[in-house]
Protein backbone atom coordinates (compact mmCIF):
# COMPACT_ATOMS: atom_id res chain seq x y z
CA UNK A 1 0.00 0.00 0.00
CA UNK A 2 1.54 3.27 -1.11
CA UNK A 3 1.34 6.33 1.12
CA UNK A 4 -0.23 9.67 0.26
CA UNK A 5 0.67 12.98 1.87
CA UNK A 6 -2.52 14.72 2.97
CA UNK A 7 -2.22 18.28 1.80
CA UNK A 8 0.85 20.32 2.66
CA UNK A 9 1.06 19.41 6.35
CA UNK A 10 3.19 16.30 5.90
CA UNK A 11 0.70 13.77 7.29
CA UNK A 12 1.37 10.48 5.47
CA UNK A 13 -1.49 8.00 5.23
CA UNK A 14 -2.18 4.92 3.08
CA UNK A 15 -3.86 5.57 -0.27
CA UNK A 16 -7.07 4.06 1.09
CA UNK A 17 -8.42 4.21 4.62
CA UNK A 18 -11.10 2.41 6.58
CA UNK A 19 -14.33 3.99 7.77
CA UNK A 20 -15.02 2.24 11.05
CA UNK A 21 -18.52 3.41 11.96
CA UNK A 22 -20.28 0.31 10.63
CA UNK A 23 -18.19 -1.93 12.87
CA UNK A 24 -20.27 -0.67 15.79
CA UNK A 25 -23.39 1.10 14.57
CA UNK A 26 -25.43 2.46 11.70
CA UNK A 27 -25.70 -0.47 9.31
CA UNK A 28 -27.50 -3.12 11.28
CA UNK A 29 -26.22 -5.46 13.99
CA UNK A 30 -22.46 -5.62 14.42
CA UNK A 31 -20.52 -8.80 15.17
CA UNK A 32 -17.77 -8.00 17.68
CA UNK A 33 -15.53 -10.85 16.61
CA UNK A 34 -15.93 -10.08 12.91
CA UNK A 35 -15.22 -6.41 13.59
CA UNK A 36 -11.92 -7.28 15.23
CA UNK A 37 -11.15 -9.59 12.30
CA UNK A 38 -11.70 -6.71 9.87
CA UNK A 39 -9.28 -4.54 11.83
CA UNK A 40 -6.66 -7.31 11.86
CA UNK A 41 -7.02 -7.87 8.11
CA UNK A 42 -6.82 -4.11 7.50
CA UNK A 43 -3.40 -4.06 9.14
CA UNK A 44 -2.31 -7.05 7.06
CA UNK A 45 -3.31 -5.21 3.88
CA UNK A 46 -1.67 -1.94 4.90
CA UNK A 47 -4.99 -0.14 5.44
CA UNK A 48 -3.68 1.69 8.48
CA UNK A 49 -5.70 4.92 8.26
CA UNK A 50 -8.75 4.40 10.47
CA UNK A 51 -11.62 6.82 10.85
CA UNK A 52 -13.99 6.95 13.80
CA UNK A 53 -15.90 9.54 15.85
CA UNK A 54 -17.19 9.95 19.37
CA UNK A 55 -20.69 9.96 17.85
CA UNK A 56 -20.43 6.46 16.36
CA UNK A 57 -22.34 4.24 18.72
CA UNK A 58 -22.05 7.10 21.22
CA UNK A 59 -18.46 6.15 21.96
CA UNK A 60 -18.73 2.42 21.29
CA UNK A 61 -16.72 2.60 18.07
CA UNK A 62 -13.83 4.39 19.73
CA UNK A 63 -13.93 1.81 22.52
CA UNK A 64 -13.75 -1.01 19.95
CA UNK A 65 -10.69 0.53 18.32
CA UNK A 66 -9.13 1.10 21.71
CA UNK A 67 -9.60 -2.59 22.54
CA UNK A 68 -7.87 -3.60 19.32
CA UNK A 69 -5.06 -1.08 19.65
CA UNK A 70 -4.19 -2.38 23.10
CA UNK A 71 -2.77 -5.47 21.40
CA UNK A 72 -0.71 -3.82 18.63
CA UNK A 73 1.92 -1.15 18.29
CA UNK A 74 0.21 2.24 18.35
CA UNK A 75 2.37 3.56 15.51
CA UNK A 76 0.95 0.92 13.16
CA UNK A 77 -2.23 2.96 12.79
CA UNK A 78 -2.95 6.53 11.69
CA UNK A 79 -5.94 7.20 13.90
CA UNK A 80 -8.56 9.83 13.08
CA UNK A 81 -11.58 10.70 15.19
CA UNK A 82 -14.12 13.49 15.38
CA UNK A 83 -15.96 15.59 17.96
CA UNK A 84 -18.86 18.01 17.95
CA UNK A 85 -22.13 16.13 17.58
CA UNK A 86 -24.44 16.27 20.60
CA UNK A 87 -27.19 13.84 21.61
CA UNK A 88 -30.17 13.60 23.91
CA UNK A 89 -28.92 11.65 26.95
CA UNK A 90 -32.20 9.73 27.27
CA UNK A 91 -33.14 8.90 23.68
CA UNK A 92 -29.76 9.13 21.95
CA UNK A 93 -31.30 11.32 19.24
CA UNK A 94 -28.98 13.96 17.74
CA UNK A 95 -29.62 17.44 19.09
CA UNK A 96 -27.02 19.66 17.44
CA UNK A 97 -23.35 20.55 17.55
CA UNK A 98 -20.93 22.20 19.96
CA UNK A 99 -17.62 23.81 19.13
CA UNK A 100 -16.83 25.89 22.21
CA UNK A 101 -13.32 25.48 23.69
CA UNK A 102 -14.43 23.85 26.95
CA UNK A 103 -16.45 21.23 25.09
CA UNK A 104 -13.59 20.54 22.68
CA UNK A 105 -11.11 19.93 25.49
CA UNK A 106 -13.55 17.61 27.29
CA UNK A 107 -14.39 15.73 24.08
CA UNK A 108 -10.73 15.17 23.24
CA UNK A 109 -9.92 13.80 26.69
CA UNK A 110 -12.93 11.47 26.54
CA UNK A 111 -11.88 10.17 23.10
CA UNK A 112 -8.33 9.60 24.29
CA UNK A 113 -9.66 7.51 27.19
CA UNK A 114 -11.92 5.40 24.99
CA UNK A 115 -9.20 4.91 22.37
CA UNK A 116 -6.63 4.04 25.04
CA UNK A 117 -4.01 6.28 23.48
CA UNK A 118 -2.00 9.35 24.41
CA UNK A 119 -2.52 11.11 21.10
CA UNK A 120 -4.91 11.36 18.16
CA UNK A 121 -3.20 11.56 14.79
CA UNK A 122 -5.96 13.52 13.02
CA UNK A 123 -8.70 15.28 14.97
CA UNK A 124 -11.73 16.58 13.07
CA UNK A 125 -14.52 18.90 14.01
CA UNK A 126 -17.46 16.74 12.91
CA UNK A 127 -19.72 19.66 11.99
CA UNK A 128 -19.26 23.39 12.67
CA UNK A 129 -21.18 24.93 15.55
CA UNK A 130 -23.13 27.91 14.12
CA UNK A 131 -23.04 29.66 17.52
CA UNK A 132 -19.22 29.61 17.72
CA UNK A 133 -16.94 31.20 15.10
CA UNK A 134 -14.95 28.45 13.45
CA UNK A 135 -11.78 30.42 14.15
CA UNK A 136 -12.49 30.03 17.87
CA UNK A 137 -13.08 26.29 17.56
CA UNK A 138 -9.91 25.75 15.55
CA UNK A 139 -7.98 27.89 18.00
CA UNK A 140 -9.00 25.50 20.77
CA UNK A 141 -8.07 22.53 18.59
CA UNK A 142 -4.66 24.11 17.98
CA UNK A 143 -4.12 24.17 21.75
CA UNK A 144 -4.56 20.39 21.74
CA UNK A 145 -1.77 20.15 19.14
CA UNK A 146 0.47 22.30 21.34
CA UNK A 147 -0.33 20.03 24.30
CA UNK A 148 0.68 16.91 22.34
CA UNK A 149 -2.80 15.37 22.49
CA UNK A 150 -3.41 15.83 18.76
CA UNK A 151 -0.96 15.82 15.85
CA UNK A 152 -2.96 17.19 12.91
CA UNK A 153 -6.27 19.01 12.53
CA UNK A 154 -9.15 18.25 10.21
CA UNK A 155 -12.64 19.57 9.52
CA UNK A 156 -15.75 17.80 8.30
CA UNK A 157 -19.05 18.80 6.70
CA UNK A 158 -18.19 22.44 6.13
CA UNK A 159 -18.15 24.96 3.31
CA UNK A 160 -15.26 26.59 1.49
CA UNK A 161 -15.62 29.90 3.33
CA UNK A 162 -15.40 28.16 6.68
CA UNK A 163 -12.34 26.22 5.52
CA UNK A 164 -10.55 29.40 4.51
CA UNK A 165 -11.29 31.04 7.85
CA UNK A 166 -10.14 27.98 9.79
CA UNK A 167 -6.97 27.50 7.77
CA UNK A 168 -5.97 31.06 8.65
CA UNK A 169 -5.85 30.07 12.32
CA UNK A 170 -4.00 26.74 12.02
CA UNK A 171 -3.02 24.55 9.06
CA UNK A 172 -5.75 22.06 8.23
CA UNK A 173 -4.47 18.66 7.08
CA UNK A 174 -7.72 17.29 5.70
CA UNK A 175 -11.37 17.94 5.02
CA UNK A 176 -13.72 14.98 5.33
CA UNK A 177 -16.89 15.16 3.28
CA UNK A 178 -19.05 13.01 1.04
CA UNK A 179 -17.75 12.49 -2.52
CA UNK A 180 -18.77 9.77 -4.93
CA UNK A 181 -20.28 9.12 -8.34
CA UNK A 182 -23.59 10.01 -6.69
CA UNK A 183 -22.41 13.15 -4.85
CA UNK A 184 -20.25 15.74 -6.59
CA UNK A 185 -21.51 19.13 -5.37
CA UNK A 186 -18.24 19.84 -3.54
CA UNK A 187 -16.39 20.13 -6.83
CA UNK A 188 -17.79 23.62 -7.36
CA UNK A 189 -16.10 25.45 -4.46
CA UNK A 190 -14.86 23.19 -1.66
CA UNK A 191 -12.52 21.06 -3.79
CA UNK A 192 -10.85 24.10 -5.43
CA UNK A 193 -10.38 25.65 -1.98
CA UNK A 194 -8.68 22.47 -0.73
CA UNK A 195 -6.39 22.44 -3.77
CA UNK A 196 -5.51 26.10 -3.32
CA UNK A 197 -4.81 25.85 0.41
CA UNK A 198 -2.95 22.55 0.30
CA UNK A 199 -5.59 20.60 2.23
CA UNK A 200 -6.16 16.90 1.63
CA UNK A 201 -9.63 15.53 1.01
CA UNK A 202 -10.95 12.39 2.70
CA UNK A 203 -14.20 11.28 1.05
CA UNK A 204 -16.67 9.37 3.20
CA UNK A 205 -19.40 7.19 1.68
CA UNK A 206 -17.45 6.80 -1.58
CA UNK A 207 -19.76 3.90 -2.44
CA UNK A 208 -22.97 5.85 -1.87
CA UNK A 209 -23.62 3.95 1.38
CA UNK A 210 -23.46 0.72 -0.57
CA UNK A 211 -25.78 1.74 -3.41
CA UNK A 212 -22.95 1.94 -5.95
CA UNK A 213 -21.93 -1.65 -5.21
CA UNK A 214 -25.20 -2.81 -6.77
CA UNK A 215 -25.91 -4.93 -3.67
CA UNK A 216 -27.88 -2.40 -1.63
CA UNK A 217 -30.14 -0.62 -4.08
CA UNK A 218 -33.23 -0.93 -1.89
CA UNK A 219 -33.99 -1.28 1.80
CA UNK A 220 -35.78 -4.62 1.42
CA UNK A 221 -32.92 -6.74 2.76
CA UNK A 222 -31.75 -4.28 5.40
CA UNK A 223 -32.31 -4.81 9.11
CA UNK A 224 -34.86 -2.59 10.82
CA UNK A 225 -32.16 -0.55 12.58
CA UNK A 226 -30.13 0.18 9.43
CA UNK A 227 -29.83 3.95 9.04
CA UNK A 228 -30.34 3.71 5.27
CA UNK A 229 -34.08 3.40 5.87
CA UNK A 230 -34.01 7.13 6.61
CA UNK A 231 -32.08 8.16 3.49
CA UNK A 232 -34.27 9.51 0.67
CA UNK A 233 -32.03 8.01 -2.03
CA UNK A 234 -33.05 4.56 -0.77
CA UNK A 235 -36.81 5.19 -0.80
CA UNK A 236 -38.67 2.91 -3.18
CA UNK A 237 -39.36 5.44 -5.94
CA UNK A 238 -35.92 7.09 -5.79
CA UNK A 239 -34.14 3.76 -5.58
CA UNK A 240 -35.84 2.49 -8.74
CA UNK A 241 -34.66 5.55 -10.64
CA UNK A 242 -31.17 5.51 -9.16
CA UNK A 243 -30.68 1.84 -10.03
CA UNK A 244 -31.24 2.74 -13.66
CA UNK A 245 -28.23 5.08 -13.53
CA UNK A 246 -25.81 2.28 -12.71
CA UNK A 247 -25.74 0.72 -16.18
CA UNK A 248 -22.47 2.39 -17.30
CA UNK A 249 -20.87 1.44 -13.99
CA UNK A 250 -21.76 -2.22 -14.52
CA UNK A 251 -20.67 -2.15 -18.15
CA UNK A 252 -17.23 -0.76 -17.30
CA UNK A 253 -16.84 -3.24 -14.47
CA UNK A 254 -17.72 -6.18 -16.74
CA UNK A 255 -15.29 -4.99 -19.43
CA UNK A 256 -12.45 -4.77 -16.93
CA UNK A 257 -13.31 -7.95 -15.05
CA UNK A 258 -13.78 -6.11 -11.75
CA UNK A 259 -16.74 -5.23 -9.54
CA UNK A 260 -18.91 -2.10 -9.74
CA UNK A 261 -17.67 -1.17 -6.27
CA UNK A 262 -14.08 -1.27 -7.47
CA UNK A 263 -14.90 1.00 -10.40
CA UNK A 264 -16.68 3.45 -8.09
CA UNK A 265 -13.73 3.52 -5.69
CA UNK A 266 -11.23 3.88 -8.52
CA UNK A 267 -13.21 6.90 -9.72
CA UNK A 268 -12.84 8.56 -6.31
CA UNK A 269 -9.13 7.74 -6.08
CA UNK A 270 -8.53 9.27 -9.51
CA UNK A 271 -10.04 12.59 -8.41
CA UNK A 272 -6.55 13.53 -7.23
CA UNK A 273 -5.37 13.63 -10.86
CA UNK A 274 -8.40 15.56 -12.01
CA UNK A 275 -8.34 18.22 -9.32
CA UNK A 276 -4.71 18.45 -8.26
CA UNK A 277 -5.01 17.53 -4.59
CA UNK A 278 -4.49 14.48 -2.39
CA UNK A 279 -7.61 12.31 -2.09
CA UNK A 280 -7.87 9.34 0.28
CA UNK A 281 -11.28 7.62 0.45
CA UNK A 282 -12.39 5.79 3.59
CA UNK A 283 -14.91 3.13 2.52
CA UNK A 284 -16.41 1.26 5.42
CA UNK A 285 -17.20 -2.43 5.65
CA UNK A 286 -18.06 -5.09 8.21
CA UNK A 287 -16.61 -7.98 6.19
CA UNK A 288 -13.00 -8.94 5.48
CA UNK A 289 -13.78 -10.08 1.94
CA UNK A 290 -15.23 -6.67 1.06
CA UNK A 291 -12.23 -4.98 2.62
CA UNK A 292 -9.96 -7.01 0.34
CA UNK A 293 -12.10 -6.13 -2.67
CA UNK A 294 -11.95 -2.43 -1.80
CA UNK A 295 -8.16 -2.47 -1.60
CA UNK A 296 -7.96 -4.11 -5.03
CA UNK A 297 -9.68 -1.02 -6.46
CA UNK A 298 -6.35 0.78 -6.20
CA UNK A 299 -5.18 -1.30 -9.16
CA UNK A 300 -8.12 -0.30 -11.39
CA UNK A 301 -7.32 2.41 -13.92
CA UNK A 302 -10.16 4.26 -15.60
CA UNK A 303 -9.69 5.71 -19.07
CA UNK A 304 -10.96 9.05 -20.31
CA UNK A 305 -13.83 7.27 -22.01
CA UNK A 306 -14.70 5.51 -18.76
CA UNK A 307 -14.75 8.80 -16.86
CA UNK A 308 -16.91 10.41 -19.54
CA UNK A 309 -19.43 7.56 -19.34
CA UNK A 310 -19.65 7.87 -15.56
CA UNK A 311 -19.79 11.66 -15.39
CA UNK A 312 -23.56 12.17 -15.90
CA UNK A 313 -24.60 9.93 -12.99
CA UNK A 314 -24.44 12.54 -10.23
CA UNK A 315 -26.60 15.04 -12.12
CA UNK A 316 -29.43 12.51 -12.47
CA UNK A 317 -29.59 11.11 -8.92
CA UNK A 318 -32.89 11.66 -7.13
CA UNK A 319 -33.33 11.92 -3.39
CA UNK A 320 -31.45 13.97 -0.84
CA UNK A 321 -28.06 12.68 0.30
CA UNK A 322 -28.91 13.47 3.93
CA UNK A 323 -31.38 11.54 6.05
CA UNK A 324 -34.66 13.12 7.05
CA UNK A 325 -33.55 15.66 9.66
CA UNK A 326 -35.42 18.31 11.63
CA UNK A 327 -34.75 21.87 10.36
CA UNK A 328 -32.55 22.80 13.31
CA UNK A 329 -30.13 19.99 12.45
CA UNK A 330 -30.27 20.49 8.71
CA UNK A 331 -29.36 24.14 9.17
CA UNK A 332 -26.00 23.17 10.64
CA UNK A 333 -24.70 22.22 7.19
CA UNK A 334 -23.77 24.94 4.67
CA UNK A 335 -25.02 24.58 1.12
CA UNK A 336 -21.62 23.55 -0.23
CA UNK A 337 -20.80 21.11 2.58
Amino acid sequence: MRDVILGSTGLAVPAMGLGCMGLSSGYGPADHGESLAVLRRALDLGVRFWDTADAYGRGANETLLGEFLSGVRRDEVVLATKFGATFDPDTGAPTGARGDPDFIRQACDASLRRLGTEHIDLYYQHVPDPSVPIEESVGAMAELVAAGKVRYLGLSNLGSGQLRAAHGVHPIAAVQTEWSLFTRHIEESLVPACAELGVGLVPYSPLGRGFLTGQYTSTDALSADDLRHSYPRFSAENARHNRSLLEPLHEIAAAKGVTPAQVALAWVCQRSRTHGLSVVPIPGTKRTERLESNVAALDVDLTGDDLAALAPIADQVTGDRFPDLPPELRSLLPADA
